[in-house]
């Protein structure tokens, strides 16, 4: 099978995917309920689309193709209006959130659609187990080329989108101790991690073509890297990071990755190295584990700081290339999460004022849906 032509897009569009929590609005576990909540939404106009996911308790909503802050927000704001008003009609709650805190994977099913039942086939168990939340965003660009070129600088950065989405402390009704425990069950599949070190398309096509002909893969949709080409968008996919628990800020981390794009293509004129991914791994883990507060190592100076540090540093460097873009009022929201923390932090308060993960998943709900 031979890849999708890479179609260009215009530079430094963003679109956003969330993956969304179905829960029943008696105690708050996940409950069965997308294929009622698809045939209500699709009832009423609205912008986007709205899609199912691998199990019956998760919907995925896809922006259309933004370009600056305001306009993702005012779109995400019209998408989780339609789907909160679908969700109290049938008495659901819909929620962000990387993780749900007590729900079993046993008790999932998976929704009936031909890929969803193969990868159920293929994957037995973890297709359930990937009952997981993830926001997905995908960056424009002009050509095959400036998309692995992309790809790979901004890997550097998987650390910052990790710590600052990251809410998925909870799992199995447990504090599991870490800020993204989503992200340990996509460790569990096959052709996760990082792409592969290719920075021309012409040798990406020719591995695409090496592993189709060992039958592993059929498309770019079984690679579950962290950030990984969608050529038939003109895009690359930044896939590592927790559902935030607002659209607001799941905005705000789209248009970061925006910014941070634009500085890397028009100011840091570096070429990616091999050796970049170096402390790939490591970094990666500790914004896993501790989030802002992991610890971050410079691959090119091997300079240690907290990933919060980092992120105030690159803040700064990329302030010209946000307002550029009409997005100086999402970096002040990132900004204030330095401070304030990320979603992983609200919900151990959360936690520790309630003392029951029912009461912190109605609270969640609530915040989501703008209750």
């Amino acid at each position: 099978m031979s890849l999708t032509p890479f179609a260009p897009s215009r530079p430094l569009s963003i679109g956003v995917e969330l993956e969304l929590q179905l829960l029943g609005c008696n105690d708050y576990n996940l409950v069965s309920s997308a294929p009622d909540m698809l045939r209500r939404i699709a009832k009423f106009p609205h912008p986007g689309e709205v899609k199912p996911e691998m199990t019956r308790s998760m919907i995925e909503i896809n922006t259309s193709v933004q370009h600056e802050y305001s306009a993702l927000v005012r779109e995400l704001r019209a998408l989780r209006d339609v789907v909160s008003d679908a969700g109290r009609f049938l008495n659901v709650a819909v929620s962000g959130g990387g993780t749900h805190p007590f729900q079993h994977w046993s008790e999932q099913k998976i929704y009936d659609a031909p890929r969803f039942n193969y990868l159920s086939e293929l994957y037995g168990y973890l297709a359930k187990q990937f009952t997981i939340f993830g926001q997905h965003v995908h960056v424009g660009c002009t050509g095959p080329d400036e998309a692995l070129h992309l790809m790979h600088m901004l890997s550097r950065y998987i650390p910052h989108f990790i710590a600052l989405s990251a809410s998925s402390p909870f799992v199995q009704g447990h504090d599991t101790g870490f800020a993204s425990a989503r992200l340990n069950s996509v460790f569990s599949f096959p052709l996760s991690g990082r792409a592969p070190f290719l920075l021309r398309w012409s040798d990406f096509e020719q591995f695409f073509g090496k592993m189709t002909g060992t039958g592993v893969v059929e498309s770019m949709k079984d690679f579950y890297w962290d950030i990984r080409p969608k050529p038939e968008f003109g895009t690359i996919e930044i896939r590592v990071c927790d559902t935030p628990l607002t659209i607001e800020v799941a905005a705000a981390i789209a248009c970061y990755i925006q910014a941070m794009a634009r500085y890397i293509m028009v100011e840091l004129c570096i070429a990616p190295e091999e050796d970049d991914y170096l402390v790939y791994t490591f970094n990666r883990f500790q914004a896993c584990r501790f989030g802002l507060d992991g610890i971050f190592i410079d691959p090119r100076t091997h300079e240690r700081r907290s990933i919060r540090d980092d992120i105030a540093g690159m803040l700064g460097r990329i302030a010209g290339h946000a307002a550029e873009l009409g997005s100086t009022e999402a970096m002040e929201r990132i900004r204030e999460m330095l401070v304030a923390g990320n979603g992983a932090h609200w919900l151990r308060q959360a936690y520790a004022r309630e003392h029951n993960l029912g009461d912190v998943m109605q609270l969640q709900a609530d915040l989501w849906m703008g209750s």
